[in-house]
């Protein structure tokens, strides 16, 4: 009965596993193809992504390589002749100059005192009358005033011991002249460019000098020498005066006006070279800017001797080169806003 039952508990149990064997195989065999599914789907993706990654690669450097063609000039600014006039750029050609060191003076026009008078009556007595005034213009031996002696009750005539222009008058009829100064007289065909020479520049001034007098707008110059070098100091600017004579027949020197002059310490005639306005500091070079149509381009150079006004180029600028000489700074800010364009 055991062994019956058994056999028949055996037979049940196969028969069972047999029936329901197909959907444990159809379950196995979805999650494999689930599996692969996924598998296939991330490899898709993979792919996807690793195809859109390398398109995106190319077109940025597709980009970059566009970027760099539009600068094949970089280094070089295009200005057409209209903005350059707009904006003060002035060009010269490359030649020979003087290259001067000066130092700077200032000071003001005074009277050449060598051509003073301080005109007074000969005798004490009284101002009969007066025949000239302030400003005007006397010959010499002209009446000026007449006066009546107090000794010998005669009048007699003050004149004009020069020629020259009445800059003071200190008398006026009825007047008592006891000796005092009745009018100034001065020559103004000459007068003086007074100079006040600091202590650090003393060394380099000496008599006989050329100075370059010189209007505080440039308009006006006219060179003179030093015809005197005062051999005390100032004591309360602690400089020595210096005294330059010069010609005034048009007038234009007028005593009390403010002038300024150089003085020629050294000089050195250069093959080359250009106004200080023209030298640009750039990456560490000094550079001018060279003008081919129009475009404009720096051009490293080497200097020599450094004027006061202009600058010897040894190396990097051939005779004949257009250069800007005026508005070098306009084309540098131009020059340094495309290449921080680019680089962004």
């Amino acid at each position: 009965m055991n062994k019956k039952l058994l056999h028949i508990l055996t037979l049940s149990t196969a028969l069972f596993m047999w029936q329901f064997s197909p959907a444990m195989v159809t379950f196995a065999q979805a999650e494999q193809v689930k599996h692969d599914d996924y598998a296939a789907d991330h490899s898709e993706e993979s792919d996807n992504h690793d195809e859109h990654r390398h398109d995106d690669h190319d077109k940025d450097h597709f980009e970059e390589s566009d970027g760099h063609d539009d600068h094949d000039d970089e280094g070089k600014v295009e200005i057409s002749p209209a903005s350059a006039k707009l904006s003060g750029i002035q060009v010269m050609q490359a030649s020979p100059a003087t290259v001067a060191v000066t130092t700077p003076l200032t000071g003001r026009i005074v009277l050449n005192k060598n051509k003073i008078s301080n005109v007074r009556a000969r005798f004490p007595g009284f101002v009969e009358a007066v025949h000239v005034n302030l400003g005007d213009d006397v010959k010499k031996g002209q009446k000026l005033a007449t006066v009546e002696s107090n000794e010998s009750l005669k009048s007699y005539d003050v004149t004009a011991p020069m020629d020259g222009v009445v800059l003071k008058r200190e008398t006026n009829i009825g007047d008592v002249t006891n000796g005092k100064e009745l009018f100034v007289i001065a020559d103004l065909s000459t007068v003086w460019a007074k100079y006040h020479i600091f202590p650090r520049d003393i060394k380099n001034i000496k008599k006989g000098q050329s100075v370059d007098v010189h209007t505080l707008d440039e308009q006006t110059h006219q060179n003179a020498k030093i015809s005197m070098l005062f051999p005390t100091t100032d004591a309360l600017s602690q400089t020595v005066i210096a005294i330059a004579e010069l010609s005034n027949e048009k007038g234009i020197w007028r005593p009390g006006m403010t002038i300024e002059g150089d003085i020629k310490v050294g000089e050195k005639q250069a093959a080359i070279a250009v106004p200080r306005t023209a030298l640009q500091f750039m990456e560490g070079q000094q550079v001018v800017f060279v003008k081919n149509g129009n475009s404009y381009e720096p051009r490293r150079v080497e200097i020599g001797m450094i004027g006061t006004k202009n600058v010897e180029i040894i190396s990097g600028l051939k005779s004949g080169e257009t250069y800007v000489a005026q508005g070098s700074f306009v084309i540098k800010a131009d020059l340094l806003k495309a290449t921080a364009a680019h680089s962004h």
